[in-house]
């Protein structure tokens, strides 16, 4: 090859490298939406758990034609710089956000926002977001001062009604509805509630890099039944008052579905199936708990013959299923924490009778003794009558006989292991 081809052909490579450099540093820059500084991270303050809502829990066509929603959630975790991640999980088809605004909330169940601190959401600089079919997408990042402890308001302005409506029907909480782009308002007087979320998924704070979040995950005793409306007294937001008092950087996000089972679809989908969205889906979690298998154990009770070799199946399936959920968090680097089923002999609902609960026993001895988790959060022990072990004690009883009161929640929270949740898990294979 002569010197002159030779010299063409070194120009041209020349030409690519300094191409390629440039792209693949641009590639490298740091996307919207994301920590510049690496010493922090996003991290999960407050989620939710979506779910398709029953016909009874949909809300009116009239209420997202050219109609706002105001929902107010509470952080767990503070910072100056938040997202929002919006849903459209469950959509059928494109979802449109024609505006979206965050802002500190006055109260729980009030509608009214202190407007100093009222920020547009924007996605990618964009006031209008288009979300496909069963995605989720972050807003841009946003400078507000928000504690942890603190409620927020989010507020969304739609043009038309969801093909299938994504949301969370056991929020326990006001949201507020009104006609009209209402996402700049400070107060809605006069607006209509509900005490459902629609479309909402995360608030994430930006946090320093020791900070992570804790995902409880489980059935209706998680999601919070029988607490008071607007009060956040869920045993996940009594934990997340101990763990600031204790000055455990964690945020703690409720991914409870009422009526949920570990193996098949209830109200929502089934835990298995839901556990990559909901838990290690999350910005900055670290650990997760897992409660479930009152449904599990007493839908097959309830509505099929006790049979010996159904019961084992059961059985058999359950502790297969905790051990994928366990493989799985371990690849990602997250404790899994698995919790003891609560006692509900005397429910009204499941009527369990000896063998049901010869059942829940030797589950709950399998999920202690095991060795498949990180650490076990014993709430059987926590919750349970010293005098009859088969049933909750009456002070932690809600009357229901299978959900815990309000005592029983703050009992919950104290049985969390907090030595577990200032340590990290490495991912393992």
């Amino acid at each position: 090859m002569g010197s002159r081809q030779q010299g063409k052909r070194g120009k041209i490579a020349a030409a690519v490298a300094i191409i390629f450099t440039v792209g693949a540093l641009g590639g490298c820059a740091t996307a919207p939406g994301t920590a510049s500084d690496p010493g922090q991270h996003w991290v999960a303050s407050w989620g939710t758990a979506q779910m398709v809502p029953e016909t009874a829990n949909e809300l009116p066509a009239a209420n997202w034609r050219d109609a706002s929603i105001r929902q107010i959630v509470h952080l767990s975790l503070g910072g100056s710089e938040v997202r929002v991640r919006l849903s459209n999980a469950y959509g059928t088809a494109p979802l449109l956000v024609d505006a979206a605004s965050v802002a500190r909330a006055v109260a729980p169940g009030r509608a009214a926002i202190d407007a100093a601190t009222l920020k547009v959401l924007t996605f990618d600089g964009r006031s209008a977001v288009t979300i496909p079919a069963g995605a989720e997408y972050y807003s841009d990042p946003v400078s507000l001062d928000a504690p942890a402890g603190a409620d927020l308001a989010i507020s969304l302005h739609f043009t038309g009604e969801p093909a299938r409506q994504t949301s969370h029907s056991g929020a326990r909480a006001s949201s507020f509805l009104a006609a009209g782009n209402r996402t700049a308002d400070a107060d809605w007087p006069g607006a209509a509630t509900v005490t459902r979320w629609f479309a909402i998924a995360d608030v994430d704070v930006l946090a320093p890099r020791a900070a992570g979040a804790l995902v409880a995950i489980g059935d209706s005793i998680t999601d919070g039944y029988g607490v008071t409306t607007d009060g956040n007294d869920r045993w996940t937001d009594v934990l997340a008052a101990r763990l600031r008092r204790d000055n455990v950087p964690i945020g703690t996000v409720n991914a409870g579905i009422g009526g949920g089972r570990m193996l098949k679809d209830g109200l929502g989908p089934n835990l298995v199936s839901r556990f990559e969205r909901d838990v290690l889906g999350r910005a900055g979690v670290t650990h997760a708990l897992v409660l479930i298998g009152v449904n599990d154990l007493g839908n097959l009770h309830r509505n099929t013959p006790d049979l010996p070799a159904d019961r084992q199946q059961l059985l058999a399936d359950l502790r297969l299923a905790h051990r994928q959920l366990a493989t799985r968090a371990r690849a990602r680097g997250v404790c899994l924490i698995g919790a003891t089923v609560t006692p509900y002999v005397g429910s009204d609902y499941y009527h369990p009778e000896p063998a049901n609960e010869a059942d829940r026993q030797e589950l709950n001895a399998w999920i202690r003794d095991a060795g498949v988790f990180d650490a076990v959060t014993d709430f059987d022990a926590a919750l349970r009558d010293p005098a009859q072990p088969q049933r909750l004690a009456p002070q932690y009883d809600s009357g229901d006989h299978l959900h815990p009161s309000l005592a029983g929640y703050r009992a919950m929270a104290d049985a969390v292991p907090l030595e577990m949740l200032r340590r990290r898990c490495r991912s393992r294979p």
